[in-house]
């Protein structure tokens, strides 16, 4: 085993055993503290993407991203004593969420074309804001919808499952490039195959969880699946946004934070994609009765 395959492999498995003890082991309240700090080693690397020649601008966003982070908790009604959170205002953000990656697909088809119309220290910035506050409020939700974090580790679970998949069936069928100018190696094939490896790994997901946690009826099993090629889709778009930003300020990975693996963000961008769609239709294909207060 090379010494960089044995540091991502060990990196990974701390990881992985991090994410499975916060997830599982903290309560709401705690665990939405835990995400609050991920996203802000993530804030600390796109300020890095905003502004690549000005360290001394990595504070003033963090900041930023910190004082958001804490009025995300007035807002939601987060607090160690609270078992729900204010639903209403959840799917709010993680609309504005959902809008801004859908928005970012003009930017990806016209690229690099097209850059002038993004390419601003302002406006990467909000950008920012726009994926990193999302996603916070979309994981601390599904962490109260299903306290235990079944929810939460079946988005971690099945994002991964799609850049298995990719990766998979990329590197041995893949040949139609799917983004040259953005990532060369990404190619449909491999879409394909994360489109598949998710949909597989979705259709256990909705057996545990009309087994276990709650009944659920055709229509409602059919929407989750179809929700897996949604994760496909926003997954793969994520990933192509962090390659934008990054190529733009001609860097491989976001930081060298995670030793094998890059950055949070590298390890993040998918994750962050998916989650507006993700919660929003878990928010309404279960009964709201679970825990968020509609």
């Amino acid at each position: 085993m090379t010494k960089v395959l044995k540091q991502r492999v060990i990196t990974a498995v701390l990881l992985l055993v991090a994410l499975i003890a916060a997830t599982t082991q903290l309560s709401s309240f705690y665990f939405s503290l835990f995400v609050a700090g991920v996203i802000l080693m993530a804030a600390w690397e796109w300020a890095g993407l905003v502004s690549p020649d000005k360290k001394i601008a990595k504070l003033p966003y963090l900041v930023s991203i910190a004082a958001m982070l804490v009025g995300s908790f007035f807002l939601l009604g987060i607090s160690a004593d609270a078992q729900n959170i204010d639903g209403f205002r959840a799917g709010l953000v993680l609309m504005l969420g959902l809008l801004f990656w859908l928005i970012s697909l003009f930017f990806l088809s016209g690229y690099p074309e097209n850059s002038s119309l993004w390419n601003d220290e302002s406006k990467i910035a909000l950008m920012g804001v726009l994926v990193l506050m999302p996603a916070f409020v979309g994981i601390v939700v599904l962490k109260y919808l299903v306290p235990s974090g079944y929810l939460v580790l079946a988005l971690v679970i099945l994002v991964a499952a799609v850049d298995v998949g990719a990766y998979v069936v990329g590197v041995n069928f893949g040949s139609r490039k799917l983004a040259v100018k953005l990532s060369p190696k990404k190619s449909w094939e491999g879409v394909w195959g994360g489109t598949f490896f998710c949909l597989l790994v979705a259709s256990l997901f909705v057996w545990l969880m009309h087994n276990n946690l709650q009944a659920l009826s055709a229509m409602q099993i059919i929407a989750l699946l179809i929700l897996s090629v949604g994760v496909t889709f926003f997954s793969v778009v994520g990933d192509l946004i962090e390659s934008m930003l990054k190529r733009n300020c001609g860097i491989k990975d976001s930081s060298t934070m995670l030793p094998g693996h890059g950055g949070v963000l590298d390890r993040v961008d998918g994750l962050v994609a998916a989650t507006p769609l993700f919660v929003l239709t878990m928010m309404f294909v279960l009964d709201s009765e679970l825990q968020v207060s509609l």
